[in-house]
This record gives C-alpha cells, structure tokens and sequence, in this order.
C-alpha cells in the first residue's frame, strides 16, 4: 500500500472508527485490524499497526475522559495490574486461533445484545470491586489482548457494565488506559515487528488521532450515558464480526 487512492479512504476509514471506539474509551483496533484486512495489508504488518494506531487513541482517550472527572483509580488499577504482564506474553506468542476467536467473537456479541437490552445502568460501585475477581479477570482479558492485538477494552467494558460496577462514562474513563498500557505491553511483547510498519503509517496515525479527539471530546463532555451504552454494544457487535467472519 502506497498509492494516494489507497492511503486516503484507508485513513479516513481509521479516522470513522477512531471517532466511534474513543468515544466509548477504546483505541479502536479490531475496527483497525478489519479495515486494514480489507485494504489488503499483509497480516504481520496489520497487527503492530493496529496496536501503534491504538496507543495514539487511547492516550488521547484518557487525558481527555481524565479531566473530564471520569477516571477512577480504584476502579482501574486491579484489572491493569494483572493484565499487562499477560498481554506482553499473549504478544510474543503466535498461535492459530480459529477456536479461541470463535470463542471471543460470541461473548462479545452475548454482550453487545445484553448491553443493548438494558434501560438504566446501576449506580457505580467502584470501591466494592472485589480484589480477587478483578486481577484474574485482568490477567484473562491481558492474554486475550495480547493473542488478539486489540487492548483489552471491548472485554472490560462489558464487564464493567454488566457486573454493575461502573456507568458508561466511567466504564470509558477506565477503558482508555487500559488498553493503553495493554496496547503497550503487547507491542513490546513482539517488538521485531514494529520494523514492519507501513510506509503510510504517518498518514494512518494521524487520521487516528483527529478521530480520537473528536470521539473521546463527544464521549467524554457531550454524550449521554444511554447513548454511550449503545454506541458501546454498537462496538462489540462490530469486534465481535471481526473475530467471527475475519
């Protein structure tokens, strides 16, 4: 890929789906990985790609939800803590995966329907996530990160929703650095690979972080909870494609 017919719809592609993924918390790479899969790109340059796009994202996704007041610390470091070391190894590890994509393609779509169906979300509990359940909970969802090439948003998100422990807004500002420091350990995970980086990755990265500023500004200030619970299950179903039919 380098011709200007190519790289443009490419990155305004990248830049529709930064807007959509930042405004619910995620840096967006399975829309990346998807769109980058049907633009062509050779599977070993997609998935440092999708993960590079998604720490440009997702670090503007956190300062912006952050002064926003939707970032709990408590609420965040359990998940991250047991997660990153795992996404590293899930990085450096290359496996078939027909089955385990099958696998997280359904629960993500189990979760979208359920995410959709509900009305009202609980009042936030951050202080009473359970310990335990949060650090093996982050360490499944840092593998899974770091096999799959997303940051770990699209399964804590629901999580987070579905057990009750957060509202949309701070479910988001939890989201986004998480698959931040997951985003990063799975690349170091794999680091030869980062030579393998398009030509055009400037124009894509750029397309990403215009996307990340509009969708995590609109998240983050503008939209209502049930709006961001909607447009949440609208990005599960979309990852949830990608990892059934890619």
């Amino acid at each position: 890929m380098g011709t200007t017919h190519e790289i443009i719809p490419l990155s305004v592609c990248i830049f529709a789906v930064a807007v959509l993924y930042s405004s619910v918390g995620h840096g967006g790479a399975s829309g990346y990985l998807a769109a980058m899969a049907l633009w062509g790109l050779a599977p070993k340059v997609i998935r440092p790609t999708a993960l590079l796009l998604n720490i440009f994202v997702a670090t503007i996704a956190t300062v912006r939800f952050r002064r926003a007041g939707c970032f709990s610390w408590r609420m965040f470091w359990p998940f991250a803590v047991a997660s990153v070391p795992f996404a590293f190894l899930g990085g450096a590890v290359s496996l078939p995966g027909s089955i385990y994509k099958r696998v997280v393609g359904i629960v993500l779509l189990f979760a979208a329907l359920q995410l959709a169906r509900r009305k009202q979300t609980q009042s936030a509990v951050a202080n009473r996530i359970p310990i335990a359940p949060a650090l093996a909970c982050g360490s499944a969802i840092g593998l899974l990160s770091g096999l799959t090439g997303v940051g770990g948003g699209i399964l804590l998100s629901p999580l987070l929703l579905l057990m009750g422990w957060a509202e949309p807004k701070q479910q988001a500002g939890a989201a986004a650095p998480f698959v931040l420091v997951n985003s990063i350990a799975g690349i170091g995970g794999h680091l030869a690979s980062v030579g393998l980086l398009p030509a055009a990755v400037g124009y894509l990265a750029l397309a990403g972080a215009l996307g990340g500023v509009i969708g995590s500004g609109l998240g983050s200030r503008r939209l209502r909870n049930q709006t961001l619970r909607y447009l949440l299950a609208l990005v599960l179903v979309i990852a949830s494609a990608k990892f059934l039919f890619a």
